[in-house]
């Protein structure tokens, strides 16, 4: 079995058990350490069995713990996962979740799989051989602003610090004349991946974001869009901010983002 069958499988079978766990009706929360003690429950589980099919594909591979880090080693073999990415949404009922895994090769991700259950899509990547959805080769059609459907989000709550969350208003109210639509579709992941295939014209988000950004970026890369940092320069896990582009766009967007200070 070649490793990214083993990884499309992996994350299925995750998937699958987390889509027959949720709840149709919102988690009856009402704080947020309620919320987090529900989702635990079923989150806890599935990162284990995800844990546990990724070690038996890639047993000299290390295992990044905390999602929330920021950071990512910079050497080796790693595996960057995310049982449940969108953990909102699947609290809420929503279908807007996915399964992520990424392999980190000396910092810099070579494999990625986003799959999302509810929506029937698994996006693959791997460094170099392209990108596909559902076994098909994907890449961004090419469209102008005015017509673009935009996404953006936010870093979770830990990683949020107030610059971050400025920009993050003021470049809403500096793009949001200039497209055609600009949505928050839930997981970071599955919406960079989203603009490889053209679901989506372009996504960015200000704030550090790494773990989340991951496999999105290696799948929209191999796509053939554009993925930088704000100002345009290659993205990088330090970068202080994000974009995914279809190339047509890539330009007219950075010069947007360049009236947020």
């Amino acid at each position: 079995m070649d490793i990214i069958t083993g990884l499309v499988e992996a994350v299925h079978e995750v998937g699958g058990r987390l889509a027959g766990s949720q709840p149709a009706e919102p988690v009856p929360a009402v704080t947020v350490a309620e919320a987090m003690a529900a989702f635990a429950a079923v989150d806890g589980p599935a990162a284990g069995l995800l844990r546990e099919r990724l070690h038996a594909l890639r047993p000299q591979a290390g295992w990044c713990e905390d999602e929330l880090t920021g950071t990512v080693p910079a050497e080796g073999e790693w595996w960057v996962c995310d049982a449940t990415d969108g953990a909102v949404q699947y609290l809420s009922g929503l279908p807007h979740w996915a399964v992520t895994a990424t392999l980190l090769r000396d910092g810099e991700p070579v494999l990625a799989v986003v799959h999302a259950p509810l929506q029937r899509a698994t996006y693959t990547a791997a460094l170099g051989a392209g990108a596909r959805l559902n076994g098909r080769p994907i890449a961004p059609p090419a469209r102008e602003l005015a017509a673009a459907v935009a996404a953006t989000g936010q870093p979770p709550l830990p990683a949020r610090d107030a610059v971050a969350l400025r920009r993050a208003g003021a470049s809403l109210s500096a793009v949001a004349p200039r497209v055609l639509a600009v949505r928050n579709l839930g997981p970071t992941a599955l919406q960079v991946a989203q603009v490889g295939s053209g679901h989506l014209s372009l996504f960015w988000e200000y704030g550090s974001d790494v773990t989340n950004l991951l496999p999105g970026a290696l799948i929209a890369r191999e796509a053939g869009a554009a993925v930088t940092d704000p100002r345009g320069r290659p993205w990088t896990p330090q970068a202080d901010g994000f974009v995914a582009a279809a190339p047509s766009l890539h330009r007219d967007l950075l010069a947007v983002l360049a009236t947020v200070a």
